[in-house]
């Protein structure tokens, strides 16, 4: 077996952080316990070093060619290792110093561990692992408070992820025995000439686990619940973080295991997509809690990220827009979330009425993620919207670029909605409304929208000089 597990330093920094984080926290007093987040923000800079080194490496498939390491992987290795670092900066103002702070620390590591694994899965048992891995730590991260709303929204995330998961596991096993073998490249050999029926069920129970892990139509519905009822470090995480290897996952699946299977998955992930940010969209518009209306708002967004999967063999720019989509979502989203946790005594959007006088600096960041979900220039989201677009034109899926435009201009409603109450004039009894949780909260709010910014001005300049470059 072709094990190397210096291929796998990312994957073991965390490893190594959860588990002496784990052993620390068990003996050191309350007040100490910020060793824990250090030794975790340490493991994701250690992370994010291997990862540059290893992105100036072949790809390669270690570990019984179960495990691949090439660009999707690394880049979502970076993404992930970038984004935990800001979730536990935002966390900082919510769980400093609290009794269970090195646990929330430890579930983030290893929630992020295994949404890694998720993307680097070549193999359907490493895939089902990955998602338990990238599942339970999540299912008690979103009842941490341990108040009622929390409770209520771990209970519906948990009882949720097991019935998909049983359907996941029920697909593999279905693919086993029509393909013969768990292996992505040896399934996609022999699951073209199985029986049709199986082939067809298999890859439907599969992406009914990874559509639930993406909070995807139609197994979206723990999404607004988790995302209201958890804190809002929590929610920043779990609406975030997973779907960057939840999606990446599905792309690797359907590119490697099933390029050539008589099952139109192509136009199943397309309608998925539609049905994913028409409802998102849809049901945003309604929303007055901010944190709701954020969580929706996260299920139209992966609506627009499966367009890239729906292309993922008809067009070469499917696989790099998608990932710098993620990228782009994954900072803009923290971002917003970062705003929302610096600001925890404003849950209405009517709450944040006066924002732009008190907090000039909070205002433009949330000005600046939520007018870049939509995919306004220059913001990194703009970019990536305009990448998938490209790509689903070019993989001749044209209608469903065009419903993604009518979308994308049709969230501009519910987003305005929230940023117009900013530059109004608060009234005094309000004011309280805006007192700020800490620093820490506004550090990553801050980091988040610059990252949106540069990645847009920058991408945009790398375009423009690729463009020129093809010019006679």
């Amino acid at each position: 077996m072709n094990e190397n597990p210096a291929a796998l330093i990312p994957e073991l920094a965390l490893v190594a952080g959860a588990v002496l984080g784990l052993l620390l926290g068990a003996w050191l007093p309350r007040q100490r316990q910020w060793v824990v987040r250090v030794l975790a923000a340490t493991a994701c800079v250690v992370g994010l070093a291997a990862t540059v080194v290893a992105m100036r490496s072949a790809p390669e498939t270690v570990f019984g060619d179960s495990f691949v390491v090439d660009t999707a992987t690394n880049a979502v290795r970076f993404i992930v290792l970038a984004a935990t670092l800001l979730a536990l900066c935002l966390s900082i103002d919510t769980v400093d110093s609290q009794h269970r702070e090195t646990e929330f620390y430890v579930l983030v590591q290893l929630g992020a561990l295994g949404t890694i694994m998720l993307v680097g899965a070549a193999d359907l048992l490493l895939l089902v692992a990955a998602y338990l891995l990238a599942s339970l730590p999540l299912y008690a991260l979103a009842g941490f408070a341990k108040d009622s709303p929390g409770t209520e929204a771990a209970l519906k995330y948990y009882l949720m992820g097991v019935l998909f998961g049983v359907l996941m596991l029920t697909g593999i096993t279905v693919l086993y025995g029509a393909g013969g073998a768990t292996e992505y490249a040896t399934l996609a050999r022999t699951l073209p000439v199985a029986s049709h029926a199986a082939v067809a069920v298999g890859v439907i129970g599969v992406l009914a686990g990874l559509l639930f892990k993406i909070g995807g139509v139609p197994v979206h519905f723990w999404v607004p619940d988790v995302t209201e009822g958890a804190t809002t470090p929590v929610a920043a995480f779990v609406t975030t973080v997973p779907k960057i290897g939840g999606l990446a996952a599905i792309y690797r699946l359907v590119a490697e295991a099933l390029p050539a299977v008589s099952v139109d998955w192509p136009l199943l992930v397309a309608i998925l997509a539609a049905g994913s940010m028409t409802l998102g969209n849809l049901a945003a518009f309604f929303q007055d809690n901010v944190r709701r209306l954020l969580g929706y708002s996260t299920i139209s967004q992966v609506g627009y990220l499966l367009m890239a999967v729906a292309v993922a063999i008809r067009s070469d720019l499917a696989l790099p827009t998608l990932l710098f989509y993620l990228a782009a979502y994954a900072v803009t989203n923290l971002g917003a979330f970062a705003v929302v946790a610096e600001l925890p005594h404003a849950p209405r959007i009517t709450d944040y009425r006066g924002l732009a006088r008190r907090h000039p600096g909070l205002a433009a960041v949330l000005v600046v993620c939520l007018l870049g979900l939509v995919g306004t220039p220059p913001t990194a989201v703009f970019l990536g919207k305009l990448g998938v677009f490209a790509a689903s034109i070019d993989g001749d899926l044209a209608w469903l670029a065009i419903l993604a435009v009518i979308n994308t201009v049709a969230s501009l409603f519910y987003y305005l909605r929230w940023i117009a109450p900013t530059f109004l004039a608060a009234p005094d009894s309000e004011g309280n409304m805006l007192v700020p949780a800490g620093l820490w909260s506004a550090v990553a709010a801050y980091t988040a929208g610059t990252a949106s910014l540069v990645l847009g001005v920058a991408g945009g300049l790398a375009i423009s000089l690729g463009a020129g470059s093809l010019l006679p």
